[in-house]
């Protein structure tokens, strides 16, 4: 048993008071950082990739890339496909559950999304802002809404989610301009997608105004949607949640009518618990 005087590091690596002075890189296991290089190389928008690929992403060696795929791929953290190309195994998909479920705000938010989707029979979702993209943290699907095949651990541009909007309308111009980059609006979107950082930014002010953010079929034909953001003790923006509807079903009027009050009362709820004042 550790002793109260002893830290944990300490009685790990048998070290003195003095050796805790040592930094950190001290510590580093070379071979292990190499596997996870390896395995951080996969994307939404890499998830297959051949052994030249990883090597050619990681900067490894390929006789080392092959060795740490080859490790990963028996401890099942990587799957080998016919083609010799390889692809995220079915462990990495249960690390990364594992994460979102014991995330506190997931954990303070699902009772109350779980109401909400009862209540309105829609589909919710709750997503943080992660670079120029929005990633779903919770996602309770109506089984009616196929127009977006979309999953906890999916991630969609944020310019064109009603969830980003939500989200970049909480940090200053700058920093928005900066995190879009040039390539912001490249990617594919709805009929009604925005088009340019002049259009965003417009947008962007009369979600700043009105405290919600709405998408009418820019994500994908057939989806809107209206968000709200989840505050913390601090009152920043540091999540989203919306109601997805389909817009064969509700005209934007219509659901802004029957959901956004909902939504709002949900987004406080959920703001209180985080501590917001």
């Amino acid at each position: 048993m550790v002793s109260a005087g002893k830290s944990l590091k300490e009685a790990v690596l048998g070290g003195s008071p003095g050796r805790r002075n040592r930094s950190s890189s001290s510590y580093r296991v070379e071979a292990l950082a190499k596997g996870l290089s390896v395995l951080t190389a996969f994307s939404e928008a890499r998830p297959i990739l051949t052994l030249s690929e990883l090597a050619g992403i990681t900067g490894l060696p390929l006789p080392t890339t092959f060795r740490m795929a080859a490790t990963l791929e028996e401890a099942g953290y990587l799957e080998r496909l016919s083609t010799g190309a390889y692809r995220p195994g079915l462990r990495v998909l249960t690390l990364g559950q594992a994460t979102v479920q014991g995330s506190d705000l997931v954990q303070v938010s699902e009772a109350s999304l779980r109401a909400l989707a009862d209540r309105t029979r829609q589909t919710v979702n709750l997503a943080v802002l992660a670079g120029d993209h929005v990633l779903y943290l919770v996602r309770l699907r109506n089984a009616e809404l196929v127009t977006a095949n979309l999953h906890v651990g999916s991630t969609l541009p944020a310019v064109y989610s009603s969830l980003g909007k939500v989200l970049l309308a909480d940090l200053d111009p700058r920093d928005v301009r900066s995190r879009l980059g040039n390539s912001a609006f490249s990617h594919h979107g709805g009929p009604n997608a925005v088009a340019s950082s002049r259009e965003l930014a417009r947008q962007l002010t009369q979600v700043r105004k009105q405290c919600f953010a709405i998408q009418d079929e820019e994500v994908a034909p057939g989806l809107r949607a209206v968000a709200a953001p989840i505050r913390n003790d601090e009152n920043r923006v540091v999540a989203a949640i919306n109601i997805a509807v389909m817009a064969t079903e509700f005209s934007v009027d219509d659901m802004l009518a029957r959901f956004r009050d909902p939504l709002l009362t949900t987004a406080q709820e959920i703001s209180l618990r985080l501590g917001m004042r």
